[in-house]
């Protein structure tokens, strides 16, 4: 197999998704996930102990659908890699330790990586190559950056980040006034293309001259969001949920769009790549392709499926670790729940910094433990 085409089995468990994947080079093989979100659907939110749980019921079955569908050998794989951070430390702790079991046992190397740096990385599987540097805006439930990189294996710098709610955060809190059940992205997705987003003003966050340029906060929007529903509702009128749907949508890519363009501008950079959970959001694509356009930037926004959690990113920043030669982990590696995205992986503590000395990943056994 060729050297810049290796051969990778990535492994995701930061969340509630399970996701395993499979990728040689930047195409991609296999791309399995279970996901507990039903689960947690009752509960409004995340509960890391059900997804632990979860993770070690789908981890097996998830890792032996991923090789089949594509159709490989783990024999065959140049190495294991898995998302060691930032994430629920429960939830990561069942990934790492499976792919250490895996990587162990086949006497392959391991590659601890970025959950972050994956969301960027991901988007080789779709549009090739990354130009260098790329600017991203990372939107999930969990976080709002926007990091620009420079080698994603060992350069990735934050430009900015969300200072309270992430904005898929706000989405499901929404959601969740609105009665409109978890998650709450795709539902008011869906509702919004039917109000009208210019029916209420709702605050753009940290969007004066004196405020970050490049930070946001979505919490004193959720709340005045919030308070417009309670009026309408204290004042018995009906609450016209499209258009709260519309309008607070619209507040949330605004901001978000007009801060990431701005960042491109400033530095430079010609190319803007959007991942995350909310990447999905039909509103966030149309509006950051319209001002791109007009900036004279090119967008690269990974289909739907690719922007939320799943194993394809960690085995597409493994095949790069892979393929530049970037020291391996060892099998000390552990799970951090809030690794920086400055680190786009985890060396092992007897990184030599060249590619061919995987040794002391298997030093205890050469052997294929694999049957």
């Amino acid at each position: 197999m060729a050297a810049d085409e290796p051969l990778v089995l990535g492994i995701e468990t930061s969340c509630d998704e399970t996701g395993v994947g499979v990728v040689h080079g930047t195409t991609l093989l296999a791309d399995a996930i279970a996901s507990s979100v039903d689960t947690h659907a009752r509960f409004g939110g995340v509960v890391p102990e059900i997804a632990s749980r979860a993770h070690l019921e789908a981890m097996v079955p998830t890792i032996e659908r991923a090789l089949k569908t594509a159709g490989i050998s783990p024999k065959d794989l140049d190495g294991i890699a898995v998302t060691a951070g930032p994430g629920l430390a429960g939830a990561l702790l069942v990934g790492v330790s499976a792919a250490k079991a895996y990587a162990y046992a086949l006497g392959k190397p391991l590659y601890g990586v970025n959950h972050l740096a994956s969301h960027i990385c991901v988007d080789q599987l779709e549009h090739g190559r990354l130009p260098e540097p790329t600017m991203a805006l990372l939107v999930s439930g969990g976080h709002s950056s926007l990091l620009l990189s420079t080698d994603i294996t060992s350069d990735v710098r934050p430009m900015g980040a969300t200072i309270d709610d992430a904005a898929g955060e706000a989405f499901d809190k929404i959601a969740r006034v609105l009665d409109l059940g978890f998650p709450g992205g795709p539902v008011i997705d869906r509702l919004a293309r039917e109000g009208d987003p210019e029916a209420i003003h709702f605050p753009r966050g940290l969007s004066s001259a004196k405020d970050p340029a490049y930070d946001f906060s979505f919490s004193g929007l959720k709340t005045a969001v919030a308070r417009w529903i309670e009026a309408k509702k204290a004042a018995g009128e009906e609450v016209p949920v499209r258009d709260v749907a519309a309008s607070f949508q619209e507040a949330v890519v605004d901001v978000l769009t007009r801060k990431a363009v701005r960042a491109c501008k400033d530095e430079g950079v010609d190319h803007l790549m959007i991942g995350g959970g909310v990447a999905a959001n039909s509103r966030l694509r149309a509006l950051a392709q319209e001002r791109c356009e007009r900036a004279g930037i090119r967008l690269r926004v990974p289909r739907p499926g690719l922007c939320t959690d799943n194993g394809a990113m960690v085995a597409a920043l493994g095949s790069e670790m892979v393929a530049r030669g970037r020291a391996a982990s060892d099998l000390e590696l552990s799970a951090d729940s809030s690794l920086p995205v400055t680190d786009p992986h985890v060396p092992g503590a007897h990184a030599h910094g060249h590619s061919h000395d995987h040794d002391h990943v298997h030093e205890v056994s050469k052997e294929n433990l694999y049957s």
